[in-house]
């Protein structure tokens, strides 16, 4: 029985997708993979028998993915399972802003107890929370992934002008976006046209935290609405704040509260709703166990943050999986050692990604632990995995 580990509370419905043959549980001992959510693993002490780590969630930051790369532990995310939710969510993000309704919420909370009174009052205060609609304004899409393209859709199909900007754009998400929504190549050239800006871009430290500061701040349309459903540390709490209280913006919608926003004008905080969705975490949760199970049974690879996506048909019952540094000769060095202790290789496939790569053997019989051990004897070979 191969033993799954959950740091964070998963949805049941992974005990289907991995089957009989796995026993899930959050005290599981020697677990052969991990599922998580939210738990922060960069303290964690990661067991020697497990290969890999699965995220049910699109952000790894919690991970330490380049440790684990270096100790051969494979990290998988679900990117897309999420989608719609986080899309729902900003697309409430720009009404809330539009229309002030956290703002008048607050106020008719405010007339507590004025009995019949009540409805002269909103009539004569709600003028004080008059708003704007989302029909024929500008919405600035950063990052047009997964996420980011279901909302420049969505918008498009509200009535409003949708321009994008991604510098990663693939073909394959461009295939994705409504013909209507226009590309800009720089993003001052986006930001001073639009009345809202919504942010779906990963957050990586030293790249781009606190990247919307007060300088990008200032290259955006006065009064405009900025909406962060991506991760907080992407925008300086206190340059955001001054802008708002000098008028610059007129709102921020973040769905990653600090303390230094709570309660400030202008903020709208949201408690980090963007995949709290019944549908969103079970989605994630079936993506990861899939992912998790196709790698412990088979080796195959896909949507790892560390590792590339790898994977072949089995064409033999017998399989290896060697994760090394991807450095020049290797492979010829791997299926050397393989070839020198007998083995013949069936089918072979090697993918590589930044400074770390994968190959997949399909061997024509069982290897011997003397033979795994002088293919981990290769120069910066990292893990050698037999499954048969």
């Amino acid at each position: 029985m191969k033993q799954i580990k959950t740091l964070n509370a998963i949805s049941p419905i992974v005990n289907g997708i991995l089957g009989q043959d796995y026993a899930v549980a959050n005290d599981a001992e020697k677990p052969v993979g991990i599922l998580l959510r939210s738990f922060d693993m960069h303290t964690y002490a990661l067991d020697a028998e497990t290969v890999a780590v699965a995220r049910a969630g699109a952000g790894t930051n919690n991970i330490p993915v380049k440790e684990y790369a270096e100790a051969g532990v494979v990290v998988f995310n679900t990117p897309g399972a999420n989608a719609n939710a986080v899309k729902e969510l900003a697309i409430a993000a720009m009404l809330i802003g539009a229309r002030n309704i956290v703002e008048a919420n607050r106020w008719v909370d405010t007339l507590a107890g004025q009995g019949d009174a009540v409805g002269k009052l909103v009539e004569k205060g709600k003028s004080s929370f008059a708003g704007s609609e989302l029909l024929g304004k500008t919405l600035g899409v950063i990052g047009l992934g997964a996420i980011g393209a279901l909302v420049a859709n969505a918008a498009v199909d509200l009535g409003m002008n949708v321009v994008g900007y991604d510098p990663y754009l693939s073909v394959s998400a461009a295939l994705r976006l409504s013909s209507s929504v226009k590309i800009e190549r720089e993003l001052t050239d986006l930001l001073g046209k639009c009345d809202f800006v919504t942010l779906h871009i990963p957050y990586i430290a030293d790249q781009n935290k606190n990247l919307f500061n007060t300088e990008l701040i200032s290259k955006m349309k006065d009064g405009a609405i900025l909406i962060n459903c991506a991760r907080g540390e992407i925008v300086s709490a206190p340059d955001v704040k001054a802008a708002l209280e000098s008028g610059k913006l007129g709102h921020y919608v973040v769905d990653f509260p600090c303390d230094a926003l709570i309660g400030a004008k202008g903020v709208v905080a949201i408690p980090h709703l963007g995949a709290s969705t019944e549908e969103a975490e079970e989605n994630c949760a079936v993506m990861a166990a899939r992912q998790l199970r196709d790698y412990i049974e088979n080796g195959n690879i896909l949507n790892s943050v560390n590792y590339p996506n790898c994977s072949m048909p089995r064409s033999t019952e017998n399989r290896l999986v060697i994760l090394h540094k991807n450095t020049h000769g290797i492979l010829a060095e791997i299926t050397g050692a393989v070839g020198r202790e007998g083995i013949n290789i069936s089918n072979l496939t090697n993918q590589s990604k930044g400074d770390f790569a994968v190959t997949i053997l399909d061997i024509d019989a069982k290897v011997s632990t003397t033979a795994i051990e002088h293919i981990e004897g290769v120069e910066n070979v990292i893990r050698v995995r037999v499954i048969a």
